[in-house]
């Protein structure tokens, strides 16, 4: 039932660090599976494991690797962990070394710090073993490619792009990775929800009649500041201080639009089935920082389906305000729920007609709702201990343009259509490859300590021409 109450308490990959909890792995998807390694040639050859490097070692990097070694049914081991901040993988190892300490093996010299930090630790893997990739969207590209070039499954957060470039460039390595049989998984959690997929097939076989319409919400207190005050630190570079802050910086995640609110977009368009064809967007910063950042603090998006079915998304980022966090639709013979609040537990709901009550229950998810988070590594190693084709990273870096068309036409102010996006020639990545500690930042205060910012109507794109 759709709801402007509280969200309730959850613990979300970023706050690992700080809410680690013990993962949990039940059920019987990979039962069946033969542990040998050995047995099959998808495997690191050699050893009775498969093996995984972190990196990125934020909370959702963590989380990402707790998620992974709760596979139980599957010999996983940490073994190998980059970040270009020092102290994180220290933290990572330590946190992770108690909830699987049969299970974590990373010894100091497989610890490593940089931006070429990712190379080496995907350096000390064997082809088979699987690279988490939990960077700044930023990186991803890169990262995916020379994680192909060594024969690794990859397990990729989203978004995986920020922009039309940056999506061509992962759709295009998608194909190689097929083309050496490598296993990929995106970070898009939703899509592995058995409770969604059942209210999927429900409304694809006509159960609310022929979908009408669509709309999402994210709407809370700001999960990060958007006020870049004081600025960089003494004894840390422009970029190093840009990567950390990557939520603020629409090169390195674009911004909190792509990162947060990807899921509410993906999870709306699956239930479509269907990528929206064009958006037009509105949306601006009310309260602004000392130095503010590159965010709006509100959004709102019209997606427009090849078949003229709208889609409305409202994101709003402020204090103080009603919370709203779910995913909702409406069909000729009925409403439906997506997701009631939050990611997790989805309380898909459809109804007999359009209002949403409780007493106009036509079907409801059965609760308890396995956490889809898990769910998909057991999806993804499965896959992996199988040999059985699985490759999320077009469909992922499809979910990415989708949301970064939205981005795009708020910052803007224009009507932007999926496949200008696609081919947009503004590359907000492009100097990503090779970059070191002491490349200049892709985006520059000026000499009053400002930095761009989107102004719709003023730039060509979206927040230069």
């Amino acid at each position: 039932m759709e709801t402007n109450k509280p969200l309730r308490s959850q613990t979300p990959r970023r706050k690992f660090l700080t809410t680690a909890s013990q993962a949990i792995a039940t059920t019987t998807l990979l039962s069946g599976v033969t542990h040998s390694i050995n047995s099959s040639p998808v495997h690191a050859a050699g050893s009775d494991s498969i093996n995984i490097a972190l990196i990125g070692c934020g909370g959702r990097g963590g989380g990402a690797a707790a998620d992974a070694l709760g596979v139980v049914e599957a010999p996983l081991k940490l073994t190998a962990l980059a970040d270009v901040a020092e102290g994180r993988t220290e933290m990572v190892r330590r946190i992770l070394s108690r909830q699987f300490p049969d299970q974590v093996d990373v010894p100091d010299e497989r610890m490593f710090m940089g931006f070429d930090a990712f190379k080496q630790a995907l350096d000390t893997l064997r082809p088979g073993d699987i690279a988490i990739f939990a960077t700044p969207a930023a990186f991803r590209a890169a990262h995916f490619e020379y994680a192909i070039s060594r024969g690794l499954h990859v397990f990729m957060e989203k978004p995986v792009a920020v922009d039309g470039p940056s999506a061509k460039r992962i759709i295009d390595l998608a194909s190689k990775a097929d083309v050496n049989k490598l296993k990929v998984g995106v970070g898009l959690m939703c899509r592995h929800c058995p409770r969604r997929r059942e209210l999927f097939d429900r409304l694809q076989s006509g159960e609310a009649g022929e979908l009408l319409a669509f709309r999402a919400y994210r709407e809370h207190t700001p999960a990060h500041n958007l006020d870049l005050f004081p600025g960089v630190p003494d004894g840390t570079t422009e970029l190093a201080w840009q990567v950390k802050r990557f939520h603020n910086f629409l090169w390195a995640s674009g911004g909190i639009f792509s990162d947060y609110y990807i899921h509410n977009i993906d999870e709306v368009c699956w239930m479509k089935n269907a990528w929206p064809v064009s958006a037009v967007a509105t949306g601006g910063r009310h309260y602004k920082g000392t130095i503010s950042d590159q965010n709006f603090d509100s959004y709102a998006v019209e997606y427009t389906f090849d078949d003229g079915t709208k889609f409305y998304f409202s994101g709003r980022a402020m204090k103080d305000c009603v919370r709203k966090f779910g995913g909702f639709g409406q069909g000729t013979k009925g409403a439906f729920t997506i997701s009631a609040r939050g990611h997790k537990p989805s309380r898909a709901t459809i109804y007999k007609g359009q209002k949403m009550e409780n007493s106009q229950i036509l079907w409801t998810a059965a609760q308890p709702e396995p956490n889809p988070y898990k769910e998909e590594w057991r999806h993804l190693v499965s896959a992996i201990l199988l040999d059985t084709p699985y490759n999320e990273a077009v469909r992922g870096a499809q979910a990415s343009l989708v949301t970064a068309m939205g981005r795009f036409a708020a910052h803007t102010g224009k009507s932007i259509t999926y496949d200008e996006m696609l081919v947009m020639p503004d590359d907000m990545t492009a100097s990503v490859v090779g970059m070191t500690e002491n490349s200049v930042a892709p985006v520059l205060a000026d000499g009053n300590g400002v930095y761009p910012v989107p102004m719709p109507g003023k730039y060509r794109y979206e927040y230069r021409d």
